[in-house]
């Protein structure tokens, strides 16, 4: 891969990480100070659903964040964009659809192929 690739994906998926970051800090602020400003039951019912909701959201998005270091982790190793089962490079677009792949398309096909196959 060239460098000003390496370079673009660094910056991208840096811009997401700190995106990501930000996100959960402004989430832990807001919920902090909105529970205290509730008396009536209804909304704090609401609240709470919401609440819910968003936390399912941000358990999510830490598994995005992980998958994020690690990319920037083989960025740093010279791993990034070599596909974990069969070595080949993993196309730029592909990456470009989805930065934290791991997998070429091939073996992502064959393995959800399996995955569908199988009922998991």
């Amino acid at each position: 891969m060239k460098k000003e690739d390496l370079d673009y994906f660094k910056k991208l998926l840096s811009d997401q990480l700190m995106a990501l970051l930000n996100d959960g800090v402004y989430t832990i602020h807001g919920m902090m100070n909105a529970i205290d400003n509730m008396p009536d039951p209804m909304d704090r019912a609401s609240f709470d659903s919401d609440r819910n909701i968003l936390l399912r959201i941000r358990d999510r998005e830490s598994l995005l964040i992980r998958k994020i270091k690690k990319a920037l982790e083989g960025l740093e190793i010279g791993t990034f964009g070599i596909c974990e089962l069969c070595g080949n490079e993993i196309s730029i677009e592909r990456l470009k659809a989805r930065p934290v792949t791991t997998h070429c398309i091939t073996c992502k096909t064959k393995m959800e192929k399996i995955e569908k196959a199988s009922g998991f």
